[in-house]
């Protein structure tokens, strides 16, 4: 029996060495890495690719540390993720705001635990149809068969905010599908949809795809539905994407965006904070080889953060003197 129960309590202390938790002071005395887990989005979006940049970037450079991505719905998910503690990091569109003060998908429960790490790039909403459904107008999508965005996705949350002020309820008024952005280029090719609210950067793969094979127009957002849509969610800017930047898109396209950051928890280490922000701004060459639009990612742009910028990450940007938004002055 005394052998029995000193095998026992032998193994109870292995399991507890190695259940350390990921950022304890212990787990680095004992040589064990630091996991950092990055929420992006769908695999045909601009958040997985830049995700697994940063996850190579971190690994590289910050010793002890092994970053790797997941692929999930967007913004949603990855804040639901974070707030879980099933990811460290996650990229977050305009939704994050909402996230840190309570409102929206996040109504009464605020997510105060978030914390702002680097501004990443200003996102449109592109509303595009298909060139053959005959719609022209925004208040035709009525009825329609339409993609708002995977679930979870801050697209989605964006699309049902848009078509509300329509006065369309995505539930009852159209035919919604739950699509990510390589769905939904795929369903446009057969047909299945009449259109969709994408949100991403400039030069979104989707996007692409959809110009280059001709299968869909642009849909203007005027003046008057602008002001109605920041009347609801004032974090919006007015947008247009320039003339012949897609092919097959000749005229310019009034839009709104809103900057998106890369957000972690607040309870992320200070020390590993400052690196994880230093490294990706000496490696944002990295960055824009993958996408272009991360020549958004700037000292100057750091006042574009809303909600509280992480410690760590804060040392970091008053060391190198950039641009501190309202909350850090």
């Amino acid at each position: 029996m005394k052998k029995g129960c000193c095998f026992t309590i032998c193994i109870m202390l292995i399991v507890v060495v190695f259940s350390v938790a990921r950022f304890s002071d212990q787990a680095n005395a004992f040589g064990a890495k630091t996991f950092i887990g990055i929420g992006t989005g769908t695999t045909g979006g601009s958040y997985y690719p830049l995700g697994g940049t940063m996850a190579k970037i971190w690994t590289d450079t910050i010793p002890d540390v092994q970053a790797s991505v997941q692929s999930t719905g967007g913004t949603i998910q990855n804040i639901e993720l974070m707030a879980e503690g099933e990811a460290e990091a996650g990229f977050t569109d305009t939704k994050y705001v909402l996230a840190y003060e309570g409102k929206g998908p996040w109504e009464g429960k605020p997510q105060t635990w978030l914390r702002g790490l680097v501004p990443l790039y200003p996102e449109p909403t592109n509303i595009v149809v298909a060139k053959d459904s005959g719609i022209a107008l925004l208040e035709e999508l009525k009825g329609k068969r339409i993609s708002i965005g995977a679930v979870g996705s801050g697209t989605q949350s964006t699309a049902r905010e848009l078509l509300g002020v329509l006065g369309i309820d995505a539930d009852k008024d159209i035919q919604a599908f739950a699509l990510g952005t390589g769905e939904t280029a795929k369903a446009f090719q057969d047909k299945q949809i009449d259109a969709a609210i994408l949100v991403g950067s400039l030069g979104m793969s989707s996007v692409i795809e959809l110009t280059s094979l001709d299968l869909v127009t642009f849909l203007d957002v005027s003046d008057e539905l602008f002001e109605k849509i920041y009347a609801v969610n004032n974090t919006w800017i007015r947008f247009d994407i320039p003339a012949n930047y897609y092919q097959n898109q000749p005229q310019p396209v009034k839009t709104y965006a809103a900057f998106n950051i890369l957000s972690v928890r607040d309870d992320l280490p200070e020390d590993l904070a400052y690196e994880m922000t230093k490294q990706l701004f000496e490696h944002k060459a990295d960055l824009v080889e993958v996408r272009s639009t991360m020549e958004n990612m700037t000292l100057e742009n750091v006042e574009k953060i809303v909600i509280p910028i992480h410690p760590g990450a804060l040392k970091y940007y008053q060391e190198v003197g950039a641009k501190l938004p309202p909350q850090h002055q």
